[in-house]
């Protein structure tokens, strides 16, 4: 056994390969093998593989420090995490469910509001959220779908059963980090691959591509779709081209697309001017257009909202879906399952504490040494505070902000995320771990087999967010192994 190995300890985590008792998991048992089987040198030339892939695809992140944009290497370890297709169709089947209820709150929101007037919800957490969008009430997009494509964060607590720790419903970025992820697996491990049958991901594309159709308003053979971008100095701006080639749509900014007097949205082209049907946008709401939300966004397009809501043209995700991404609506999310659709949650979410709330409030605040604090409207991982690893002037801080304004915060107790075996500093040693599977909904409902699985990479760390210096690994659902 490679001695990178031998002093592996799984603690009092659930790690997704190793027993506590220090043996490989059924499921992982050959992948484990063959890794424990490499010298130390060869898992080290596999690991410069992997960087040199990176490199030369391209494979970039920005991370804004310090008023400064940095592009880096995409940070990737090469030892996959895997879980069994078992475990995953019951996720799966959860995450349907969820999807499914969220776009219901979202259309019965700009709408007729039942779930607020029924006193399922107190109205003010939702209507008076930055995320709730007035302009477009009475809009119910084709299917009744608004958050075509959602990125669910889950976790695994101690006890080895995932949990929905939030919802990304607005533009949830890392699918093609996921693709490539496999591919570079691929490549530096192609001999991981002869022992098990993993259900595939290269597949996403076609299946964006076919979700995105079934929203054209026109019935066309192939529907002019485009992916609008901030551009090139976005952090996820390598993800929109990757997309954009991967569908074979095109790839625009706000000043390639207008609209006509007749509320069509066309696309300036070298041979004129061609209608597009639906747009794949990954720029917020607040700069989509500058006629109906701010007036100094030249990000956007002036008037593509006149075109959506006259039924001219289909916007993914749809504007306005960030109601439902909120901190403060994701502990509403169990209700609104048994609400709108009759049912039990399938998928556990994670006990939240609503400081607007005075009890809830005041028993955050007494236990900040405990918890994990998060602003309502932040992603990327800033904002928040993981009370056991912060400093007593960083809960003093928290504590005033809370106060302050007590909407804008939740907290959550601190999961003992599971752990996976991560090769850092030439050893093997347990990372902590989350997974953003993609759910896309059209015409039907698809769940990716797995999803970006994203590792903290420093020892200890809850925060495994690529903006916060976070890595990721290959994600495999197990058929059988062979």
């Amino acid at each position: 056994m490679n001695k990178s190995w031998k002093s592996y300890d799984t603690g009092a985590f659930f790690d997704e390969l190793i027993t506590p008792a220090g043996r490989p998991r059924v499921v992982a048992r050959r992948a484990v093998n063959l890794l424990q089987s490499l010298a130390e040198e060869d898992m080290v030339a596999r690991r410069e593989a992997a960087e040199l892939a990176i490199r030369e695809m391209g494979i970039s992140f920005t991370i804004y420090s310090e008023g400064k944009n940095i592009d880096r290497a995409w940070p990737f370890d090469i030892i996959p995490r895997v879980i069994t297709s078992r475990d995953w169709s019951k996720v799966s089947r959860g995450l349907v469910q969820r999807t499914r209820a969220l776009n219901c709150f979202i259309d019965d929101i700009y709408n007729k509001q039942k779930i607020l007037s029924d006193g399922i919800m107190p109205a003010d957490i939702v209507l008076e959220s930055g995320n709730y969008k007035p302009q477009c009430a009475g809009i119910s997009p084709r299917y009744g779908a608004w958050a075509h494509i959602c990125g669910s964060d889950l976790v695994r607590d101690k006890d080895g059963k995932f949990y929905v720790l939030e919802d990304n419903l607005r533009v949830p970025s890392g699918v093609s980090y996921m693709l490539e992820n496999r591919e570079i697996t691929k490549r530096v491990l192609p001999e991981l691959f002869e022992n098990y049958s993993i259900q595939p991901v290269d597949d996403y594309p076609s299946k964006l591509y076919s979700t995105l159709a079934s929203l054209s308003p026109r019935e066309r053979r192939r529907p002019c779709i485009v992916v609008l971008t901030p551009g090139i100095y976005n952090s996820a701006y390598f993800e929109h081209a990757f997309l954009a080639q991967g569908m074979g749509a095109e790839l625009v900014e706000g000043s390639d697309l207008f609209v006509d007097e007749d509320d069509c949205l066309y696309m300036r082209t070298v041979d004129g001017p061609e209608r597009v049907d639906v747009v794949y946008r990954r720029i917020d709401d607040d700069f989509l257009d500058p006629e109906a939300f701010r007036e100094d966004s030249a990000l956007g397009v002036p008037g593509i909202m006149r075109a959506w809501k006259e039924g001219n043209v289909a916007i993914a995700n749809a504007p306005g879906s960030g109601v439902a991404d909120d901190k403060v609506v994701y502990a509403f999310v169990p209700d609104m399952i048994r609400y709108y659709l009759k049912e039990e949650p399938a998928l556990a979410s994670v006990k939240t504490y609503l400081c607007m709330h005075e009890e809830d409030r005041d028993y955050v605040l007494a236990n900040l040494d405990k918890l994990v604090v998060k602003p309502a409207n932040e992603s990327g991982g800033y904002g928040l505070m993981v009370g056991p690893h912060a400093t007593k002037a960083q809960r003093a801080k928290f504590a005033k902000l809370i106060e302050a304004n007590p909407r804008n915060y939740i907290a959550q107790p601190t999961l003992s995320l599971s752990t996976a075996p991560t090769y850092i500093d030439n050893t093997v040693a347990p990372r902590h771990l989350d997974l953003r599977p993609f759910i896309l909904s059209g015409k039907d409902t698809w769940v990716t087999p797995g999803g970006l699985t994203r590792v903290a990479l420093v020892k200890g760390s809850l925060v495994v967010n690529s903006s916060q210096g976070g890595g990721s690994k290959d994600t495999w659902i197990v058929e059988r192994s062979r």
